[in-house]
């Protein structure tokens, strides 16, 4: 195991850097994207609610790989829609970035959505009576509260983002599963193999979960 980690260090510490990354990356575009589907989820407007419930309906029950690879072989190889000039490898990588946010965001939209229901009617009635309307009473009353809500589920939500991020090895992005399945390829120690991988996933989710346990109840909502 120690003979792999030498032979392979460099290519380990890369490849979970570019996982990071994508877990970075990700987690941003998931988190604002979330929160407009959530808002208009919870919109006084039908359409608005209509096409926020559609969007979590379709995305959420879409198997993670169908969304990363009709973004690559679909709308990038087929359809030639380019986001990193002619780059194949750019291309994948930022085309995993959306599919990963594009699926995420579902979950994201949910959890915070359970988060703006348990903000009393009453702190929205005072939004109003002060003459706020729905986008500024959502901004500056509702989602603060919200977000307090739920810090510890949306530490849930980006610990499985960060093990999601595997799926982008689908389509060739060089993060941790695509090493390892190169690793696999040329070398016996199976065992010795996934047990590295394994521990470094361990070494980037377990202080996630901690952080944000931490976080939940530093700043717990009282009732």
């Amino acid at each position: 195991m120690f003979d792999l980690i030498s032979e392979y260090d460099t290519k380990i510490l890369e490849a979970f850097w570019v996982t990071i990354k994508l877990t970075a990356f990700s987690a941003v575009g998931a988190l604002i994207l979330g929160t407009i589907v959530a808002a208009m989820r919870v919109s006084p407007v039908p359409v608005a609610r209509w096409l926020g419930t559609a969007y979590v309906t379709i995305f959420r029950n879409t198997p993670l790989t169908l969304i990363i690879i009709f973004c690559s072989l679909g709308l990038y190889s087929t359809l030639g829609w380019k986001i990193a000039g002619d780059s194949i490898t750019d291309n994948n990588y930022r085309w995993a970035i959306i599919g990963l946010s594009v699926y995420t965001a579902s979950f994201v939209c949910e959890s915070l959505r359970a988060g703006i229901n348990t903000v009393p009617l009453g702190q929205s009635e005072a939004g109003r009576s002060l003459g706020f309307g729905f986008t500024q009473n959502l901004r500056l009353v509702v989602l603060p509260q919200a977000f307090r809500s739920v810090i510890a589920p949306l530490g849930s939500v980006l610990i499985a983002l960060t093990k999601n991020s595997t799926i982008a090895a689908a389509i060739g992005v060089a993060e941790a599963a695509n090493l390892m399945a190169s690793m696999i390829e040329t070398e016996a120690a199976l065992l010795a193999i996934g047990a590295i991988f394994a521990l470094g996933f361990v070494v980037i989710t377990l202080p996630t979960g901690l952080l944000f346990g931490w976080l939940a109840k530093r700043y717990e909502v009282a009732r």
